[in-house]
């Protein structure tokens, strides 16, 4: 069997990684989480956006002139 010390994801226990070698690793951990979250936010924000910014302008159009390709 395998030990605890070699299960997936973790490094072996006599592998002792430096400050910097963290500090990168958890930059790019960081940054990977920032642009799957900023992804979903510009998803499912961009169509409320458009509303949002169409209906304060001038003049005020209808929801359906917004919505369509047109």
């Amino acid at each position: 069997m395998a030990s605890t010390a070699a299960e997936k994801g973790k490094a072996p226990a006599d592998t002792e990684e430096t400050a910097p070698a963290i500090a990168a690793r958890l930059a790019a951990e960081w940054t990977t989480w920032a642009m799957k979250n900023a992804k979903v936010v510009a998803h499912y924000g961009f169509i409320p956006l458009v509303i949002l910014v169409g209906m304060n302008s001038e003049p005020k159009p209808r929801l359906a002139q917004l919505l369509s390709p047109i």
